[in-house]
């Protein structure tokens, strides 16, 4: 039978990814002050002992004020690389390969961990001692009604943000990282200097496409020159705002020519947010792999590697995207964390490697109880 797709290896410059499959980044608001912690540890480890080619941290911020939640984990410090090592160090040893998504979440910064509210810090939570931040943004405007006001970034302060995504970068490549992603989506920072609806500039990092985009360009050229050449670049976006007036897929599809000019390898294909909570993070019912279409657009748009991601729910769904042309890469997010052996799982029904290449603690003992499952099944 003829290997899926969805189980051979990727090569992108200098690093090979072993099958297409990666964790999506998934923020578990558990870290204090920055700081990963063993929950981190553990909830990573266990992706990579699931079969997962590569596996990427939740977003980290480059600057303090860049958190998303007083839970989320940063990288603006040596320090802060060093909580991380153990869970990067035990991904690595265990077969896959490890990737850091680094962030600044600008206005959507100061918010509630989502099971308190998923909006605005407010009272409630300062008396849980989470206390809120002044927010930066392109423009001095809020996400929505009732939200904090954001205040608009000075020239200097943009330049500042480009220097600490690549130092950020730097202690990525220290860590041994094979591989890291820019946010640029679902309204943090980079993003809202994209879209029409958040970026109302008149100097030039606003305008026209090319002076909103500028942010996002200066941070990938500054941190593809600190990222070792032989290691990718992913960039995640939002390739639609979904919403009248904003950022529209042709505009991805340009952004994505200009970010491949820069050295980047693969476009993230996500959409939304930049309003709001994104439409899964909000609960809004979506039909699977609503997201494919986008990665589909801009993989031949741009003449790039795509990851789709979005509601990809088991094997052979993936399969038909990457065989179809619609992404390069799938990434699993929610469905990961419902089976972190979502790979080995979807291997052993899709006819690869029943427990060969699962961790030897396990696949041993599988293996010799497979075939007493395999008779209780002929037995019907």
């Amino acid at each position: 039978m003829t290997r899926p797709l969805l189980f051979t290896p990727l090569h992108l410059r200098d690093v090979t990814f072993a099958n297409r499959i990666t964790v999506s980044p998934m923020c578990q608001y558990s870290a204090v002050e920055g700081f990963a912690n063993d929950w981190h540890l553990v909830h990573l480890g266990a992706f990579a002992k699931g079969g997962f080619a590569a596996v990427m941290t939740e977003a980290a911020a480059v600057q303090a004020d860049g958190r998303i939640t007083h839970g989320d984990i940063g990288l603006w410090s040596d320090a802060h690389a060093e909580a991380l090592r153990p869970a990067i160090d035990f991904v690595r040893a265990n077969g896959a390969l490890a990737g850091i998504q680094l962030a600044h979440a600008g206005r959507k910064a100061s918010m509630q961990r989502p099971w308190r509210g998923n909006g605005p810090i407010g009272a409630a939570d300062n008396a849980l001692g989470d206390i809120a931040w002044q927010v930066k943004a392109p423009s001095a405007v809020p996400v929505a009604d009732g939200w904090l006001m954001p205040q608009e970034m000075t020239p200097g302060e943009i330049a500042q943000l480009v220097d600490d995504f690549a130092a950020a970068a730097r202690r990525a490549d220290a860590l041994g990282c094979e591989f890291i992603e820019l946010h640029s989506g679902h309204g943090y920072l980079l993003q809202s200097f994209l879209s029409p609806l958040s970026n109302k500039r008149t100097d030039a990092y606003g305008g026209d496409r090319r002076g909103r985009s500028r942010a996002l360009l200066e941070v990938t050229e500054a941190v593809r020159a600190a990222w070792p050449e032989g290691k990718p670049l992913f960039v995640r976006i939002s390739s639609v705002d979904g919403a009248e007036g904003g950022w529209e897929i042709e505009d991805s599809i340009e952004l994505a020519k200009d970010l491949k000019a820069l050295g980047v390898d693969v476009i993230d294909c996500s959409s939304g947010g930049n309003m709001g909570a994104s439409k899964v993070s909000a609960g809004v019912p979506l039909p699977p792999g609503f997201q494919l279409p986008y990665a589909e657009a801009i993989r031949k748009g741009a003449d790039i590697a795509t990851q789709g991601v979005g509601l990809i729910l088991d094997g052979p769904q993936a399969e038909a995207a990457l065989q179809a042309g619609q992404a390069d890469l799938v990434a699993i997010g929610r469905q990961a964390l419902f089976d972190p052996f979502w790979p080995r799982h979807q291997a052993y029904d899709m006819g690869v490697n029943a427990f060969d290449d699962w961790p030897e603690q396990y696949g041993w003992w599988l293996n010799r109880r497979e075939k007493s499952i395999q008779a209780i099944k002929a037995k019907g």
